[in-house]
């Protein structure tokens, strides 16, 4: 099997993995949205990947990853997930032809799950969180001989989900500023393989959880670092920092924005009431940070990705006592 750790993630590498999520994907919707700038003095422009077929940019990882993976004749691959991840393997793997194991934690998200299971992947239980279920994922792959779709530390996935970064400066070349979340962190590596390539003066900010914030805890130190993981947003939930994004965005920041539980309620509110979306957790964080970050971003033509919801009902259906909301109405 080919060793992934050793193909370039680039920007050329990006530019071809274009030609081949295009085939599947139709560009994003990137929307201004005129109301927004009346809680932030910033043009602010909406990336709704929550549009992709499983509702996350993480699909275009996996179309880039399976179209290799079958041209090298991989039959069957493995991962480990809290949802994202394993919905866009086992929806990506069935496209191609290929099977699918997707191991997540036993508390895991029952909405992720049958998601996953309804794109004909193999679903197994392991462990309590992220990390646990990685453990497992490894024993299943050297035993059934499966290729390990690791969900960071993979260069086709992070040149896949690259091209969401060059529709993003297609439409909007003078972009000054983009805000990205990060879990296991492909997407903010692909944001700075892309934006820095093209243009070294966009401002890339990262957000993460709080509960879950080995990422910023990594960036801050500059060695990876673990971390508790006890968010409900399920695209923070990881419990340490993965090398190969790592060490693509380490030095590549701004600045990284950490938010509490009821700050992240307070960005599925507002972007609810601005964007008439219903997204989860750390597509919503993107708005809240935007508002944290306050008169840095003041005059700027900023970026923010958007995550379809699929949440833990019982979460959601907690009170959102949002004092933006309030403002805004």
């Amino acid at each position: 099997m080919p060793k992934q750790e050793n193909l370039p993630i680039s920007l050329t590498e990006v530019l071809r993995a274009k030609k081949i999520v295009h085939q599947y994907l139709l560009p994003t919707q990137l929307t201004h949205y005129a109301e927004l700038p009346s809680i932030l003095d910033a043009e602010i422009h909406i990336k709704h990947e929550n549009h992709n077929p499983t509702g996350t940019f993480k699909v275009r990882g996996g179309i880039n990853v399976m179209h290799h993976l079958k041209q090298a004749g991989i039959t069957g691959v493995a991962t480990f997930s809290t949802g994202n991840h394993g919905i866009s393997v086992a929806a990506t793997a069935s496209w191609f032809g290929l099977d699918a194991t997707i191991v997540v934690p036993k508390n895991n998200n029952p909405a992720k799950n049958r998601k996953i299971l309804a794109a004909g992947a193999q679903l197994l239980e392991a462990g309590t969180t992220f990390e646990e279920a990685s453990k497992a994922v490894e024993e299943i792959v050297q035993k059934n001989n499966l290729f390990y779709v690791h969900p960071a530390n993979e260069p086709h996935l992070i040149n896949g989900v690259g091209t969401e970064f060059l529709e993003i400066i297609e439409e909007l070349p003078d972009l000054d500023a983009v805000i990205v979340p990060i879990g296991a962190g492909s997407e903010a590596a692909a944001a700075v393989t892309v934006l820095k390539s093209i243009n070294p003066d966009i401002a890339i900010y990262a957000v993460q959880a709080e509960n879950s914030n080995a990422a910023y805890l990594s960036w801050k130190s500059g060695t990876i670092q673990s971390a508790s993981n006890s968010t409900f947003a399920g695209g923070f939930a990881t419990g340490t920092g993965y090398e190969i994004p790592f060490a693509i965005y380490r030095d590549a920041l701004e600045d990284f924005i950490v938010l509490s539980e009821a700050e992240i309620y307070e960005g599925i509110a507002l972007a609810g009431y601005y964007t008439h979306n219903f997204v989860e957790g750390a597509g919503g964080a993107t708005l809240m940070a935007a508002i944290k970050l306050g008169k840095k971003l003041k005059g700027k033509k900023l970026s923010c990705s958007s995550a379809a919801a699929t949440p833990h009902l019982k979460k959601y259906t907690e009170p959102m006592d949002s004092h933006l909301l309030k403002k805004a109405t």
